[in-house]
């Protein structure tokens, strides 16, 4: 028997150790996804409790085993390529809700638990948690902060950090450390929920959550204007400028319009949840707005409002083989409808990408058949020269190793590496896939050429 197994079993028991040759079809693939097949760990852990997670942790530390952290795995190929691990912990286990202050608007739950399962009893009481994840069925409340995973209600309710309120993990010794609280006037200890999210697994195993709530609105409907760059550039100008509260306002590619069907050219989707005479009038206004500008106006109501929003991100997730390419990029919202016709030629409109109009955050989607990673690089250079970043979230490993997963230029590298020391002396937790040891690979070197 191999040493980890016989380290792990008297901790988490036979049932909480799982061999990869015995692995589900679905995890394997989960796995191998992030890396070549001979990298992969030979072991998942699901520690039943915190107690045997503090232990596994306590075990690895000792050995100096490296340690891949995740829930569900729905995101495991997130992140670079890194080393060879060798083992997966899971939280998946952990998935138990613990306290739901209904009168507060806060709830406290395990980093197991299945955002899908907690929305569905947050409902039942008129409440929602305003996040809307990649692969929501599968994702967990830990991989959700880990990763840093919201979606368009982020325009009204702010990403991960600002509905965090407090937050347990444990350390890569197997120590356990807590911040923040359960009350949103709690504002005790240093503010780790916001150094945690989007740390991908690298500082810490979450164990527990904390977020804040909100009341399920009476009234929703959407408003999608499609035209000509010029036009819809300026009825995002005009949205975000005037007085109506819109909980989502999304830029869409030309190439994503014609996707979901909502006509030609470029398209503003946004949506209004209020009351419902709230909901008609400031969507009466929008489409005034389109009108004014000769753009294509369609509203849309109750069960065509839901579907929609639900089909903008499948769009971009829905497994495809072969494999796409997945990013998250950034830009200054005042330059985002010129980032996708930017967008659109480098992909002769086959892309398919969308950007929040009040961010300057979003998502895209490249057949690897269409483009280069030249191409990739070109548009890269593009987001940073707008003060944004452009991410590979999910692509071919060797694209990963070529163009580098982050591609971060800025100064924040040394700090964030003297951070990751702090809370992971041994660098165990998610060995080399964060920024600071992102390979660039050809990028730096076309940088200076062309500088």
């Amino acid at each position: 028997m191999n040493e980890i197994a016989e380290k792990l079993i008297p901790i988490v028991g036979d049932s909480g150790i799982c061999h990869w040759d015995n692995l589900t079809s679905d995890w394997q693939e989960r796995i191998s996804r992030p890396n070549e097949i001979e990298l992969c760990p030979k072991y998942i852990v699901y520690p039943n409790s915190v107690t045997e997670l503090t232990e596994v942790m306590k075990c690895a530390f000792a050995h100096r085993w490296s340690v891949l952290p995740c829930g569900s795995g729905s995101k495991l190929g997130w992140g670079a390529v890194g080393k060879p691990t060798d083992l997966v912990v899971s939280t998946g286990r952990l998935n138990q809700i613990i306290d739901h202050a209904v009168g507060d608007l806060t709830v406290t739950a395990q980093a197991g638990t299945k955002f899908a399962h907690l929305q569905e009893i947050l409902l039942k009481t008129g409440q929602f948690l305003p996040i809307e994840p990649v692969h929501d069925y599968d994702a967990t409340l830990g991989g959700i902060v880990a990763t840093a995973d919201s979606g368009s209600l982020r325009h009204r309710y702010g990403g991960i950090r600002d509905m965090l309120l407090g937050i347990s993990f444990v350390r890569s010794d197997g120590k356990i450390a807590k911040a923040g609280g359960r009350v949103v006037k709690n504002v005790a200890g240093y503010d780790l929920m916001k150094l945690f999210t989007g740390s991908y697994g690298t500082l810490g195993i979450i164990t527990e959550v904390t977020f804040r709530l909100y009341p399920v609105q009476e009234g929703s409907g959407t408003v999608v204007l499609t035209g000509t760059t010029n036009a819809i550039a300026s009825a995002a100008k005009t949205l975000l400028a005037s007085a109506l509260t819109p909980t989502a306002a999304d830029l869409l590619s030309t190439g994503l319009v014609t996707k979901l069907s909502l006509g030609e050219g470029m398209g503003l989707m946004v949506r209004f949840q209020s009351l419902s005479e709230s909901v008609q009038q400031q969507s009466s206004r929008l489409l005034e707005v389109g009108k004014e500008l000769r753009l294509k106006g369609n509203f849309y109501s109750d069960s065509e409002d839901a579907n929609l929003w639900k089909s903008l991100p499948k769009e971009i997730w829905e497994p495809h083989i072969p494999p796409e390419i997945n990013c998250k990029m950034g830009v200054l919202p005042s330059t985002a409808v010129e980032s996708l016709i930017y967008f659109d030629e480098l992909t002769l409109g086959g892309g398919l990408a969308y950007i929040h109009a009040g961010s300057g955050l979003g998502k895209l989607r490249i057949d690897p058949e269409i483009i280069t990673p030249e191409m990739i690089q070109y548009f890269r250079r593009y987001c940073q020269a707008q003060r944004g970043f452009l991410t590979l979230l999910e692509a071919p490993i060797a694209l990963k190793n070529y163009e580098g997963v982050w591609g971060y230029s800025g100064k924040g590298a040394n700090i964030m590496r003297e951070i990751k020391m702090r809370f992971d002396p041994r660098k165990i937790l998610s060995p080399e896939r964060f920024v600071w040891d992102d390979k660039c690979g050809r990028t730096t070197k076309i940088n200076k050429k062309n500088n």
